[in-house]
């Protein structure tokens, strides 16, 4: 019985690939082009068209190799130059990627839309911006999809404008300084006073007197057009302004302290802790008349059982006090590190859902 040698298959796998597909009078065309140069190209940036492809050839299938017909080329092209060709393709294409690859773009150009949002708008009642977290959960509510054909930019006015209809947001005003000479600086006041504009600060000395207010951005084109009767110009010194005080590295010294508990509520916590340790010392009293074997938890500074140990280390109050240990807090009780870790929960809410 012969039996059948099996040789490997000289097969070259397309690894280093980007194929540009295009469809044309119901065929099929593709082009071969090396990654990350497609994108380069059609942003300009790329103006040498050797870098970008990978040869001056039309497939109707790069992956098994297979080329166009001539006949084909010319009825869908009117031309059978495969170099013009190629640049159609490459300007007109649909640039093929993996699925996981399309999710990680989409991902990123998702988070750039929500941070423009986030840097251009705020919080009507507080005039402070929102976080990430929030405007991308926002965005997940008003169900918005991103478009990789549009820049971020563009979307993220349109989302703006979404939010706007369905939530309490709004555009972050513009800071702005207006100038115009003496004579009209009385009637740059009058239009600023129809503009509803919020008054900075405002400079009379010398020839050119000044005004700092903040406007809506919608209205800073009108505002240009207007001064040019009295002869002002508009300055932009801030492109969104947020109300001071907000969370920012530079701030951080402007921390709200915790008002103090009132003597009822003091007193009652003062009673509470007494109680709880006449009731820690009569159990370790207990403990130790029944000669169980104990170890103490400094972090905690608690007695648990030897054979309870192990899962009294795995407990969240055990985890909290091993943080508040670190940074020489002192430790809490079990009641009253569940109260802290309620409270702590809270204000994270708070801080995520304030509208």
């Amino acid at each position: 019985m012969s039996r059948t040698l099996v040789q490997p298959v000289g097969q070259k796998r397309l690894t280093n690939v980007a194929v540009v597909r295009l469809r044309k009078h119901g065929q099929r065309f593709e082009i071969a082009c090396f990654p990350n140069k497609v994108l380069s190209w059609r942003s300009r940036v790329e103006k040498d068209l050797d870098e970008v492809l990978q040869s001056h050839t039309v497939y109707s299938n790069v992956s098994k190799g297979v080329l166009a017909k001539s006949k084909d080329l010319t009825k869908a092209f009117g031309t059978d130059d495969q170099t013009k060709i190629c640049i159609e393709i490459l300007e007109k294409g649909e640039l093929q990627v993996s699925g996981k690859e399309r999710e990680a773009q989409l991902s990123t150009q998702f988070r750039d839309i929500a941070t423009i949002v986030m840097e251009k708008t705020i919080n009507p009642d507080t005039r402070r911006p929102y976080t990430i977290t929030m405007i991308e959960r926002l965005m997940h509510e008003i169900h918005f999809a991103v478009d990789p054909n549009l820049t971020s930019k563009e979307q993220a006015l349109k989302v703006i404008k979404k939010l706007m209809e369905n939530f309490p947001i709004k555009r972050a005003p513009l800071r702005v300084r207006f100038t115009a000479p003496k004579p009209s600086f009385a009637g740059l006041m009058e239009k600023v006073a129809e503009w509803n504009a919020t008054f900075i600060s405002k400079d009379e000395s010398g020839t050119q007197p000044s005004i700092v207010c903040e406007i809506e951005p919608s209205i800073l084109h009108s505002c240009e057009e207007r001064l040019k009767d009295v002869q002002g110009r508009v300055e932009v010194l801030s492109v969104s302004m947020h109300a001071e005080g907000g969370p920012s590295v530079e701030q951080h010294d402007n921390v709200e302290v915790p008002q103090a508990m009132p003597a009822k509520e003091s007193d009652v916590v003062a009673e509470i802790s007494e109680r709880m340790q006449k009731q820690n010392l009569s159990s370790e009293s207990q403990d130790n008349a029944q000669g169980k074997q104990l170890r103490r938890c400094k972090e905690c500074d608690v007695l648990v059982d030897d054979k309870l140990y192990r899962e009294h280390c795995k407990s969240a109050w055990h985890k909290h006090s091993y943080t508040r240990h670190k940074n020489g807090l002192p430790p809490l009780s079990q009641e009253e590190c569940m109260v802290e870790m309620e409270l702590a929960d809270s204000k994270k809410d708070l801080k995520d859902y304030d509208f």
